[in-house]
């Protein structure tokens, strides 16, 4: 019986500490510190080392960035710049445009099509890039196969140039507007678009004054992730002839230990994705239209024309083809004995051995186990705190709640050349974030890379799941008198299992994957997958390269089915 009473004082104090209105700073104080020393330290870092020299704080580095008599810098910038907007541009023409034609109308080959327009999310950036060189680079399969079908002295054409970059952005990244589109046109009300019709509005106003409108936010968000990925794009410039990125001068600046240089350049490509991040966000607050009618979505309009039955069947057939020749090209050079195709067609002699050597080999499996390793703990990391900072975005009231938000999704709106570059500038030292310890040239830098590069997909994920969850059942266990860590243990956290593993799968495959900030910062002993494609791919092994991509390909696969399932048609909103 004393020992009830001493209890009952114990326990009826930690209640009033959970009951306590500051209670929610308790939680939300640790996820600021991380955003703190992981975010916003490194970023403050880049920009000191970029403006100090010597122990001197100096703008020199700035003025000779924007110098016109060395015109590199400026030159990377405009091109930068320009390869990312044309691929904004052709990527929401594609995806949008694919998006419509496959939910509004009924044609022959609709139903194959609308499951191989996924094919690209299964291709890795770099993997994309390689598979896209072997088929249509001056090298390429198919310009080969021309020249020698026709006899001609020289390949008919070939991927090269700005071009050939916008070319594999396209087919790469289109998904992302053809995800968001797709949803958002399902959820459109046809009749707004008869009612404009009726008014005497022709098919393109309707387009512009009420389809685009409508689309808005997909379109927004679609845009700003493509722009970011093509920003921090590398080897597609590299592979295709471009030398004069900021990605390409921040890598050169880099590896000649300019790091004065390196700061700046990342320090200027931070202010131009966060300027483009804000532009797209007024843009969205200022076009932002919500559907209000009620109307009942129409059956999709069947093309009855025999000749239209035809050329659509006929451009369906050319789209398969079209879709799946960079995975079949992979898989058959995936095959073929390195160091054996040069001049010929397609590759002479052929092996299993890359296959199993992945898995027997020690040399080629050290990247895909460090891969694995390195990928997980990320993964773990962003699982704890992408679910506790959804949790507070969603459910609980705290001043600093908008700053929480964008300081999350910063990492978004940051090329992974920057964030590598921010890391470096904050980590090269001993500070109090790295508990004494320099992280640059360690184990643990490259997790942390992938931590805050991919944080922003489970985020996402699970705030869109607890959203949708009915906050009175958690309100319900707490009146039944459950704590509030036993509430979120038993109630709120099992109900969003599905949308934490979707993001937390997809942000695995995103880390496993990632090349550009990897390039930057691994070691030798911590070489991951996709630095070890790009170092076979100059050694000319391209069977064990293909190798490589393909197990990746398999990989992603696995992961998307895994994630749809888990989500269903709201897969895409980690994404």
């Amino acid at each position: 019986m004393k020992l009830e009473l001493e209890k009952q004082p114990v326990a009826s104090r930690r209640l009033s500490l959970t009951a306590s209105p500051y209670f929610v700073y308790v939680l939300v104080a640790p996820l600021f510190l991380i955003l703190l020393a992981y975010v916003i330290y490194p970023l403050f870092e880049t920009f000191i080392a970029s403006i100090k020299v010597d122990e001197q704080i100096t703008f020199k580095n700035y003025l000779k960035f924007f110098s016109l008599e060395h015109t590199a810098n400026l030159e990377a910038l405009w091109t930068s710049i320009y390869i990312s907007v044309l691929s904004v541009i052709t990527c929401g023409i594609v995806g949008v445009g694919l998006a419509f034609l496959l939910e509004r109308y009924e044609f022959p080959g609709r139903k194959i099509l609308s499951v191989l327009a996924l094919v690209p999310m299964a291709l890795p950036p770099l993997i994309g890039v390689l598979s896209f060189t072997f088929l249509y680079g001056e090298s390429g399969i198919i310009p080969r196969a021309l020249k020698e079908l026709f006899h001609l002295q020289q390949v008919p054409f070939s991927l090269k140039g700005i071009w050939g970059v916008l070319v594999v952005h396209t087919f790469t990244m289109y998904t992302y507007f053809f995800m968001t589109a797709q949803a958002a046109i399902r959820g459109l009300d046809p009749s707004l678009e008869e009612a404009a019709a009726s008014l005497g509005a022709n098919r393109f106003t309707i387009w512009r004054r009420v389809i685009i409108p409508m689309l808005t936010p997909a379109i927004v968000a679609s845009s700003l992730l493509v722009f970011m990925i093509a920003m921090a794009s590398y080897t597609a410039p590299l592979i295709f002839g471009i030398d004069r990125t900021m990605t390409m001068q921040i890598y050169l600046a880099r590896t000649n230990g300019d790091l004065d240089m390196a700061a700046t350049q990342s320090t200027i490509l931070s202010v131009v994705s966060i300027a483009f991040l804000l532009i797209m966000r007024w843009y969205q607050g200022a076009r932002n239209y919500q559907n209000m009618s009620k109307g009942i979505s129409v059956h999709r309009t069947e093309i009855k024309s025999q000749a239209g039955k035809y050329i659509s069947m006929l451009l369906s057939f050319i789209a398969t083809l079209i879709l799946m020749l960079p995975i079949l090209v992979l898989v058959l050079i995936s095959f073929s004995v390195d160091g054996t195709w040069t001049v010929q067609i397609l590759p002479p002699q052929y092996t299993a051995s890359h296959y199993i050597d992945l898995f027997t080999d020690s040399k080629t499996w050290k990247p895909i186990a460090n891969s694995l390793k390195l990928s997980l703990i990320a993964v773990v990391g962003i699982i704890i705190f992408g679910v506790a900072a959804a949790y507070a975005m969603v459910r609980l009231r705290f001043r600093g709640k908008t700053l929480m938000d964008a300081l999350i999704m910063l990492p978004w709106a940051l090329p992974g050349t920057v964030v590598a570059i921010n890391l470096i500038a904050a980590f090269n030292q001993p500070t109090v974030f790295s508990f004494g310890q320099v992280l640059i040239g360690t184990f643990w830098i490259l997790p942390l890379a992938y931590f805050v590069r991919h944080l922003p997909l489970v985020f996402r994920s699970t705030s869109a799941t607890l959203m949708q969850m009915d906050g009175s059942v958690e309100e319900a266990a707490r009146n039944l008198g459950a704590s509030w860590w036993y509430s979120f243990r038993r109630v709120v956290f099992p109900m969003a299992l599905g949308g934490v593993l979707a993001g937390a799968l997809l942000a695995y495959v995103q880390c496993i994957g990632e090349f550009v900030a990897s390039i930057l910062i691994f070691t030798t002993s911590t070489t991951p997958l996709s630095v070890a494609v790009f170092q076979r791919m100059y050694n000319f092994e391209f069977g064990t390269a293909c190798a490589y991509g393909v197990l990746q390909i398999i990989v992603i696969i696995v992961v998307l089915f895994i994630a749809q399932k888990l989500t269903g048609d709201k897969a895409g909103t980690a994404v």
